[in-house]
């Protein structure tokens, strides 16, 4: 996983409450288990017409937001199934950031063992930075100082330390695994002396 310690980016701003997995990434493309490859179908139903041509005034397909890297949500972001695609999906399009004012838990969570960092700040903060997207003017976040810094102005946000100390390193739960693989080593070399018999080799 990536370490995340800034990012710079113009927002893209997609102002719909309670937009929920299914729209972040439809089920038909939940046959893959890669990680890979899902960020053209992001918001497919929002982002393509019935011909699969590219709907202009959706803000993903529009310069210079097509390329942003920070999405501006309404509430509720992230609600209805569990499906781990959905941060897959925004992280493969290039978004490592979603600001909010709130976020389903499980996708919240889902988040960060993905690399991306989902911001919780006020309805009235959020106003604040749309403005910054309308100009088409970067924004900068600061994960160690917790803190999102356009012109003169910035806003703090809250994020558990746990949470924090794994996207500044890129550590993933497997890599949080890793890190005890001398403790799981032992224990396994213990359990061949003391029940050798659940072991096959």
């Amino acid at each position: 996983m990536k370490k995340f310690t800034t990012l710079k980016s113009i927002p893209a701003y997609l102002p719909i409450v309670n937009i929920d997995t299914d729209m972040i990434i439809p089920k038909q493309f939940l046959k893959t288990i890669k990680r890979t490859g899902l960020g053209k179908n992001l918001f497919f139903e929002m982002r393509y017409d019935d011909e699969g041509k590219e709907i202009s005034d959706f803000v993903l397909n529009q310069e210079p937001y097509n390329k942003s890297k920070i999405l501006v949500a309404g509430k509720n972001f992230g609600c209805g199934s569990s499906r781990e695609h959905a941060p897959w999906a925004l992280l493969d399009f290039g978004i490592t950031c979603v600001i909010s004012s709130s976020f389903a838990d499980i996708f919240y969570n889902n988040c960060f063992k993905n690399g991306i960092l989902p911001v919780k700040i006020s309805d009235e903060e959020i106003k604040d930075i749309l403005d910054y997207s309308n100009r088409k003017e970067e924004i900068l976040i600061n994960l160690q100082d917790q803190k999102i810094i356009f012109g003169n102005k910035e806003i703090k946000f809250e994020v558990d330390a746990f949470k924090k100390k794994c996207l500044i390193e890129g550590l993933d739960d497997i890599a949080l695994s890793l890190e005890k693989s001398d403790k799981i080593t032992s224990y396994e070399n213990k359990m061949r002396l003391e029940k050798p018999w659940i072991f096959n080799d």
